[in-house]
Parts: C-alpha cells; sequence; structure tokens
C-alpha cells in the first residue's frame, strides 16, 4: 500500500482519510447552495459532501467527495456493515482454495446496472484490469497489487492482468502472488466496483454520469458542479442497502461551519463532521442528535532510525520511556475534548478482531515513575543529549497537541523536548519519504477496508510502501506471512496479534490515538448510523 491513506490534517481525519476535495463558496448558515431550497420534501435526505475531484470512476477516486457517490451508486462484491463486517452484495459466493492464493468469485444470478445491462465477470474482470494498467494512471491501481500480472512500472501498459480468468458469465477467478487471507474482506472497497461494457467507450465522459449497480442512481439533475450531486432510488438494485428514502441530495459547502448552522436550521439533515469550533457545544445544541464513536482512523507519532533511537537496547528502552510519559487520556480530553480515544493497539476498535488487551500493550499506560526508570537505563548505556523534537505540518491543526505531548515528555523525562513545525504537509512528507528527517514526526492512517493486515503490514512491513521508519522485523514478518497464509480470518487476526505484540516491544511508531466521528443529524430524520469508517449509513436514514 502507498500513501494514498496518510492523513494530513487533525481536522481532516475525522471525516476520512481520503484526500479531501474542495469546497463550494458559501460562508454561513443561510447560504446553502442555490437550488437546494424546498428540497427536504418528498423524503430526500440533504447531506453535507465535497466537489469531487475527478469524474466518478472508481478506480480514479481516492477523496471523500467522490468517494461517498460512488459508495452509494455502486455495489460490490461485498459491502460492509455499520460495524465492518463483510457481506456479500453482488457476490454469491467467494472462495479462496487451500493457501487462500486463489480465489473463485461467483456473481448472483440477475444482478444489472440502471440501463438493465446485465453484471457478468466480465463487468469486474475489464474494470480490474482498466484500473490495473500503469498506462491508464488510476489513483487506486495499487489495490490490485496482489493480482498475478500486475505491474507499478510507470509508462507500462498492461491491458490484461493474467490472474483474472472467466470461468463463465458468473464466474471468474483470481490467482494472486501469494496467500492472502483477507483478500476476499477487501473486495467491498470502491475500486473493485464492475463497471458496464459502455463505459469504455468513453471513460471520462461516463464517469460525469455514471451508471449504477447500487442503491442510489444520478438523479436527472445530476451532477451540478460546485453545487450538488442528487442521487436517487435504483429501483434496480437487489441488494440488502435498500434506500429508506427518497434519495440524498450530496451539498457541496465551503466550510463545516456554514454547514454546521445549517444542521441547526434544521435545512440540512445530516452533518459528518463537526466543526472544531463546535466541539464544545455541539453535544447540547444537537441533545441526543449527535455521534462521537470510534472510526477506522489511527493516529501516531514515528520516531525513525536517528541518534539514540535505534533499534537497539538503549533505542528501545527511550521509545518505551516516551511511550510511558505520554498521558493520552489527558491529551483527548483537554486538547481533543473527547473526539479522541487512546489507542490500545495499532488496528482500531472498529475493526472485526480488534484487541485491547494484546501483550506489550502496558507500554501505552501514562507511568511516570516506570518511564523515568527507562529512561535513565537507556542514560546508563548512553547518556542523552539535546532536544526531542516531533516534526508536524502547522497547516493540519496539530499544533496544540504537539506541544502537549512535548510539555508531558519535558515534566515527565527533564528534558526539553518541542514542536518542529512545517509549513505544509507536503514538506513535511518530502523529509520523511526522502530519509532527510532528523526528528520524530506525527502519522495518520485510516484503512482502505476493515481489516488488522491494513494496518499492519503497509506500515511496517520490511520495504512496505508506508514504512516511514525503514523498520524491519524478520518475526514481525513472519507472523504476518502467516497471517496472510491463513485460510480464515479468526486464525489471521491471531497471528496479526502476535506481530502487534512484536511491535509493542520494538515501536517503530508511538500510538497516541483512534480519531472519533463527529457528526449530527436534525431534526427531520430518524435511523441515523454511521459506520465503522466514520460515513453515515444514508440508505437506513428516513424523513419526517
Amino acid at each position: 500500500m502507498k500513501n494514498k491513506r496518510i492523513l494530513a490534517g487533525a481536522a481532516a481525519a475525522l471525516a476520512a482519510a481520503l484526500v479531501l476535495a474542495g469546497c463550494s463558496n458559501g460562508t454561513g448558515g443561510t447560504d446553502a447552495p442555490a437550488g437546494t431550497e424546498g428540497a427536504a420534501t418528498g423524503g430526500v435526505i440533504l447531506a453535507n459532501s465535497t466537489e469531487p475531484q475527478n469524474p466518478l470512476i472508481p478506480t480514479m477516486t481516492n477523496e471523500v467527495g467522490g468517494g461517498k457517490v460512488l459508495d452509494l451508486i455502486n455495489a460490490t462484491l461485498v459491502y460492509y456493515d455499520v460495524d465492518g463486517n463483510t457481506v456479500n452484495e453482488l457476490a454469491e459466493s467467494i472462495e479462496p482454495n487451500a493457501d487462500a492464493s486463489e480465489w473463485t468469485i461467483k456473481i448472483k444470478p440477475d444482478q444489472v446496472f440502471s440501463d438493465g445491462s446485465t453484471i457478468t465477470s466480465d463487468s469486474f474482470i475489464d474494470a480490474w484490469n482498466y484500473g490495473a494498467n500503469p498506462a491508464n494512471a488510476q489513483l487506486s491501481s495499487y489495490f490490485f497489487e496482489p493480482i498475478q500480472g500486475y505491474s507499478a512500472e510507470e509508462g507500462a501498459n498492461v491491458e490484461t492482468l493474467s490472474g483474472l480468468k472467466k470461468v463463465d458469465d458468473s464466474t471468474f477467478t483470481v490467482t494472486l502472488t501469494g496467500p492472502t487471507s483477507d483478500f476476499g474482506q477487501r473486495l467491498g472497497y470502491s475500486a473493485f466496483a464492475p463497471l458496464p461494457a459502455v463505459a469504455f467507450d468513453d471513460i471520462a465522459a461516463y464517469g460525469e454520469k455514471p451508471l449504477a449497480s447500487g442503491p442510489y442512481m444520478l438523479a436527472e439533475t445530476g451532477w451540478e458542479h460546485n453545487v450538488k450531486i442528487s442521487l436517487v432510488p435504483n429501483p434496480d438494485y437487489k441488494g440488502d442497502r435498500k434506500p429508506q428514502n427518497g434519495g440524498v441530495d450530496l451539498i457541496f459547502y465551503a466550510t463545516q461551519d456554514a454547514a454546521y448552522n445549517d444542521l441547526l436550521a434544521n435545512n440540512l439533515d445530516v452533518l459528518d463532521q463537526i466543526p472544531d469550533s463546535a466541539f464544545g457545544t455541539y453535544e447540547s445544541e444537537l441533545a441526543d442528535r449527535s455521534v462521537n464513536q470510534p472510526a477506522a482512523i489511527f493516529q501516531s507519532f514515528a520516531i525513525p532510525q536517528i541518534d539514540h533511537f535505534q533499534f537497539d537496547e538503549e533505542g528501545t528502552l527511550r521509545r518505551e520511556a516516551i511511550s510511558m510519559a505520554i498521558n493520552r487520556a489527558e491529551v483527548t480530553d483537554v486538547v481533543f475534548q473527547s473526539t479522541r480515544t487512546p489507542a490500545k493497539d495499532f488496528t482500531s476498535p472498529v475493526i472485526a478482531g480488534y484487541n485491547d488487551s494484546l501483550p506489550g500493550s502496558e507500554v501505552l499506560n501514562y507511568d511516570p515513575e516506570k518511564a523515568k526508570e527507562l529512561w535513565a537505563q537507556a542514560d546508563a548505556i548512553n547518556p542523552w543529549s539535546g532536544t526531542f523534537e516531533i516534526g508536524y505540518n502547522s497547516d493540519g491543526g496539530h499544533q496544540a497537541w504537539v506541544e502537549a505531548v512535548t510539555n508531558q515528555i519535558s515534566n515527565t523525562l527533564g528534558i526539553e523536548a518541542k514542536g518542529k513545525p512545517y509549513a505544509a504537509f507536503k514538506e513535511l512528507r518530502d523529509d520523511v519519504t526522502s530519509g532527510n528527517i532528523t526528528t520524530a514526526f506525527r502519522t495518520g492512517w485510516q484503512a482502505d477496508y476493515p481489516g488488522s493486515f491494513n494496518f499492519l503490514g503497509p506500515l511496517y512491513g520490511t520495504g512496505a510502501g508506508s514504512n516511514d521508519t525503514k523498520y524491519s522485523s524478520q518475526e514481525f514478518d513472519d507472523l504476518i506471512r502467516q497471517g496472510n497464509a491463513a485460510t480464515d480470518i479468526e486464525t489471521a487476526n491471531g497471528f496479526y496479534d502476535q506481530a502487534q505484540s512484536v511491535l509493542f516491544k520494538d515501536l517503530p511508531v508511538v500510538p497516541l490515538w483512534y480519531a472519533n466521528v463527529t457528526g449530527g443529524w436534525s431534526q427531520n430524520v430518524d435511523n441515523v448510523a454511521f459506520g465503522w469508517n466514520s460515513v453515515p449509513l444514508y440508505y437506513e436514514i428516513t424523513k419526517n
């Protein structure tokens, strides 16, 4: 996995780790985009969103504005319920072979796109081949990396993946480069959605008004750029996510404050991100019409292999001391006003298999006396000199927590600790990816799909694309391989738990907290639930 999911900002993380696109103009609660007045009639849900960055092609969308639309208009082989459990949608069955290196996928009968054309094996094979081909430069091409024949070579033209084979119109096989026990779990991500044959006639034009295979389809008004996208129920959808309302209007706001003001006035039905300015008031202002719950977002800071912090005895003692000097509960309560949850592991509480009692996790407990003892042991090996710094991007809203954490480290360990601000996220990431960073630095990750491996392998595996500290552990790698090779998720998660215990010993990053989804809804709607990935389950919402 590459760095697509690395989080740029604290506020952005509350909505999603997908890259946030620009919004339309509008500055206050009375400036909802033109054309939305009166849309509250007819059971249509009014929700906030952002202008999609690109045409609505599944493999070309990696930001939240387009992602919301794709999740509503597309069906995939599986979908994720409110708790992140995998449920068959278009798939009748998804079966691995003995070592999970080859998967046989059978599609349910009589599944169609919104133009009446049948969803077949070719609908998936053609879409995945298009998405994986380097010549098409699709943003989510790396999701097809496990499939035989995949190439990431820039400019290469790989029109077909050798690992995709059609058996018949409703059955195809996927041969992977090695055992991958959670491959079936990944297939609910939007990049794996099918495409009709007509899409390839003019893919850019198709992306402006795509056909639907999911619970909703574009209304006649469709995509009004920089204003809204209107969706109506798809009468041909046969899956479980059947709309309980008359449609969804995704309205593009310039600011979350403007959207929040509309919510308070009941001119907006659902808001998936409370603005920072309302953290202290939204629960009382919305009464029982708000949510503050963990989402699949993990935040930390990494300590690269710099002086005093190599992966040796001294470095291990210092990493443990730093971790135990941090009062996570205090920071999440005071700085984030309980919109974060202190970390207990390296994944997320909303992921199936989450375990808050892993061996070694006590290193995340605030224990100032133990922290001082460990730091003194490290000093006995090699005395400390200098300043402990945490790099962060100033454009992401991180200054307050970095100052709080470094103050705790200073006060507990008796050393100088402070933040090192970068003007922009790109500047920080350039130093990280080039290997030029010489301090600790903030990191964040949101899962591509609700599986433990996605929080582990891409970030800490030897040579993995998002392994910012160049951490390498044969023990960790072996446990991850055993987890991947397991034929069921429960067994795999057992190996992933053991792999996390290795991480607790080495601490290539210091876990901090899970970002919560903070959202609210108007007096006009009922049955509002926010899913594992912080997104409302729009299809379940009913309008008064």
